[in-house]
């Protein structure tokens, strides 16, 4: 048994503002949850990419993400042009160290939150989709974990980088190493799977993997909070659902 990539998961002071950034840049609907819980849902827009929650927080962002979007660009036109669409739309340049001379640009969302906009040379990403990779800061263990968490391939494994992908193709996840940032009590950004099976049946298998049970403060909820091998957040939804 394994689980499925039911959401990426994003902490938002304004929640209202961060979707209709993020559903700009990206291009996709934004859907109310029913459940009235202030959760604004990016949608995917086929049967590979992967939904994108966006969940109220009162938690201001102090840290940098372990967790980034690398967006693709068809060509330097179309990778300015992203740029500016970003800039209009209340982002901004970051300066993380990267050097002038490389061809990714990194930028800020309205709240912080890093992410690159890739060069149409880049062949690591090309045909993944709008979000070429979920570039995480990350063990080669971590990389393992979720390979078999998910049962996707393991494209990229040399020495510390590891790189999986859905057997359907799409946005790749990726870990460039050890950690080298410090992590926040809480990351921000976080993935939410659903097991295809038995929800304690699953939250056990991924024990034996190298995950642990954590509580952050969750209470009584349907889904079982864990923590990976790098100690970073993930939840395991409850009921079965079909690929």
């Amino acid at each position: 048994m394994t689980s499925r990539l039911e959401a990426l998961v994003v902490d938002a002071n304004d929640p209202a503002r961060l979707a209709a950034f993020w559903g700009s840049v990206l291009e996709r609907n934004i859907v109310e949850s029913p459940d009235d819980d202030g959760v604004l849902t990016l949608t995917a827009p086929d049967d590979v990419s992967f939904p994108i929650d966006i969940e109220p927080t009162r938690h201001p962002k102090t840290l940098l993400n372990r967790m980034h979007f690398d967006l693709t660009s068809s060509s330097p036109e179309d990778q300015q042009a992203t740029v500016e669409r970003v800039l209009s739309l209340g982002g901004s340049h970051l300066d993380v160290g990267q050097l002038p001379t490389e061809p990714h640009i990194v930028l800020a969302d309205p709240e912080g939150n890093e992410f690159c906009v890739l060069g149409p040379d880049n062949r690591f990403t090309a045909g993944c989709g709008r979000i070429g990779a979920l570039s995480c800061d990350g063990s080669r263990a971590t990389g393992e974990f979720w390979q078999a968490a998910l049962d996707w391939l393991m494209v990229w494994d040399e020495g510390d980088e590891t790189a999986i992908q859905s057997p359907h193709g799409g946005t790749k996840i990726s870990w460039g190493g050890p950690p080298l940032m410090e992590k926040p009590s809480k990351n921000r950004w976080h993935l939410d799977i659903r097991p295809y099976g038995d929800q304690a049946a699953e939250v056990e298998r991924l024990e034996q993997l190298g995950a642990a049970r954590t509580d952050i403060g969750q209470g009584k909820v349907s889904w079982v909070v864990m923590r990976d091998p790098d100690g970073n957040e993930f939840c395991v939804l409850s009921g079965a659902r079909p690929a």
